[in-house]
């Protein structure tokens, strides 16, 4: 009997193990079907949550929170590539402090292991980051890391950016689940990143479309020209995020542009900046008539020639305003800061729009301003006309009358008013004519203004100096300086520069012109040797008398940083004769 039961008994156990082992099997799998439902519902929520943002930015930080929580990743980041296709130009980060960041220092900028997946984008899995061939190290302060899993996002067939996820929580391994999850949610980044940059670029549009009608209704409705410029320039400046706008004009009878208007860092000493047309960057832009970048205006030959300027400044672009069929009227040129990045074609391109749309509205403008100046020269001849063949035929007359009536007229006292009241009419006559004159009279007829006058001189200078001295005007110098005080400005000029040629030995000189309606001040500076003490001076004798025949003065200095301030000074009188 006992040789029977044994068996049975162990009959009776085998099935159990067996059930057991199924059991256990059928859990593990319903607690992976579990798992892989909640993956997916979390990977749902994380599309619909991404695709809802607009803003481009949130819209970034979204898709970096998302991933980090899809994989159970510590760290997670998302670099944006630059327009360079080679570096990131954008670094957003989930799991690292701000004062972690700052103690990094500088965002990374595609090297190592970042710039194998920008080079060969293709999901990139690693168990340990420093044994790949590309590892590039950490910098100092950087969190330490080893598990790694990186997918490209694409937008349009094109590689936006990437996404980095390091350190899997529980210290295990990114596998080729997270890598599936992964990739799905850049897909769906892709598209939302697409979203938000057409969302970006309607409101861009939308934003100049204002710019736009506010510039033309600004310009129709009669604001000065010097209003009507510093609308284009500021909202240009805020549209496109620069730090500085500049805005020259081309100058009569010269091959040369002025800066009329700066807004921003620098403005003070870019105002009344006289620019060559040829190898500046401005002029650039306004020769071809096509806008002109540069990665770095500090460093630019085109823009840092002369005095060191733009200090904190980066990326610019100069824009023409105005198309070659209408001509050019103009050159806006927009810096950004240091740091930041370059102008695109798509920013450039609404912007040659708006310069485009700006320089129609001023030509409508200076039309109707002609219009205008037109009924008026026409007004101006009605009275003349009836100045002439009315009032002073009448005028005439009477004192033909009283002549003749004076004849007539014993009382000496009686006559003699006669023939005063004769003479006040004749002088009157004469005043009338004199006022007709100058109704019929041009203006354009007096010969070149002050300002080409400078520009000339300085520009005639460069040959005997072996360099270009810089120029900058300010004010009405044309019409609110008297043409006896201009030849005076005009002469000393001359003198200055000659002067700076024959004895200073400097390699760089700046001339300021500037007034204010009430004096008018020439600055002439150069970084020479200075003046000697047993020099002639017969020339600043010469200079100092033309200030003292106006009531003004001639005053020399030399800086700490050595070479020679010559500013005469001459006040303006309250009536003058327009240069």
């Amino acid at each position: 009997m006992a040789s029977t039961e044994e068996p049975r008994e162990a009959r009776v156990r085998l099935p159990q193990l067996r059930l057991d082992e199924l059991l256990e099997e059928l859990q593990a799998r319903l607690d992976a079907a579990r798992g892989t439902r909640d993956r997916v519902h979390s990977l749902l929520e994380a599309v619909l949550s991404v695709g809802r943002e607009l803003d481009l930015e949130q819209a970034l930080h979204s898709i970096v929170e998302a991933a980090a929580v899809l994989v159970d990743a510590e760290y997670a980041a998302l670099g944006v590539i630059g327009p360079d296709g080679k570096r990131l130009s954008a670094f957003h980060t989930v799991g690292v402090t701000e004062s972690q960041i700052a103690r990094i220092g500088h965002f990374p900028e595609g090297h190592g292991i970042l710039g194998e997946l920008i080079h060969h984008p293709e999901p990139l899995r690693l168990a340990k980051i420093s044994e790949h061939p590309a590892s590039y190290g950490f910098p100092p302060n950087h969190p330490p890391m080893n598990t790694f899993l990186g997918v490209p996002i694409r937008v349009r067939d094109q590689v936006f950016g990437n996404l980095y996820l390091t350190e899997k929580r529980g210290g295990a391994q990114f596998d080729g689940e997270d890598e599936s999850v992964l990739s799905t949610l850049a897909v769906a980044a892709g598209v939302a990143i697409d979203n938000a940059r057409l969302y970006e670029e309607s409101r861009l549009r939308e934003r100049w479309l204002q710019a736009n009608a506010e510039i033309t209704h600004s310009l129709m409705s009669g604001s000065e020209r010097g209003e009507v410029l510093g609308l284009i320039a500021e909202r240009a400046r805020e549209i496109t995020g620069a730090a500085l706008a500049v805005v020259a004009m081309p100058m009569e009878d010269t091959d040369s542009l002025s800066v009329e208007l700066a807004i921003g860092p620098e403005a003070q000493t870019l105002r009344g900046l006289v620019l060559p047309v040829d190898g500046s960057l401005i002029g650039e832009a306004f020769s071809t008539i096509a806008p002109v970048t540069t990665p770095d205006v500090s460093q630019d030959e085109r823009v840092s020639a002369g005095p060191p300027r733009f200090t904190g400044l980066g990326p610019a672009v100069a824009v023409p305003v105005g198309t070659g069929e209408g001509g050019v009227r103009g050159v806006v040129l927009l810096i950004r800061e240091a740091g930041q990045t370059v102008f695109t074609g798509k920013e450039i391109e609404p912007l040659q729009g708006f310069s485009a749309q700006a320089a129609v509205a001023m030509e409508l403008a200076e039309r109707r301003q002609d219009a205008e100046e037109v009924a008026v020269l026409k007004d101006r001849d009605r009275i003349a006309r009836d100045l002439h063949d009315l009032a002073i035929q009448r005028l005439f007359a009477t004192g033909m009358t009283l002549q003749s009536a004076g004849r007539f007229i014993e009382h000496p006292e009686a006559s003699e008013r006669v023939v005063r009241a004769v003479d006040d009419l004749d002088e009157t006559i004469k005043i009338i004519r004199s006022t007709i004159f100058g109704l019929r009279s041009r203006e354009g007829t007096r010969g070149a203004g002050l300002r080409a006058r400078v520009v000339r001189i300085a520009g005639e200078a460069a040959s005997v100096l072996g360099f270009a001295p810089s120029v900058r005007i300010e004010g009405l110098v044309d019409t609110d300086v008297p043409r006896e005080i201009a030849d005076h400005v005009v002469a000393v000029l001359s003198e200055a520069l000659t002067n700076i040629a024959r004895h200073a030995r400097a390699d760089r000189a700046a001339v300021a012109l500037t007034t204010d309606s009430h004096q008018v001040r020439l600055t002439v500076t150069d970084n020479g040797v200075g003046i000697p003490a047993d020099g002639r001076r017969s020339g600043l004798r010469n200079m100092a008398e033309r200030a003292r025949q106006w009531g003004g003065e001639l005053e020399l200095t030399t800086p700490a940083d050595g070479g020679t301030t010559l500013v005469w000074c001459v006040p303006v009188p309250a009536e003058q004769e327009p240069v």
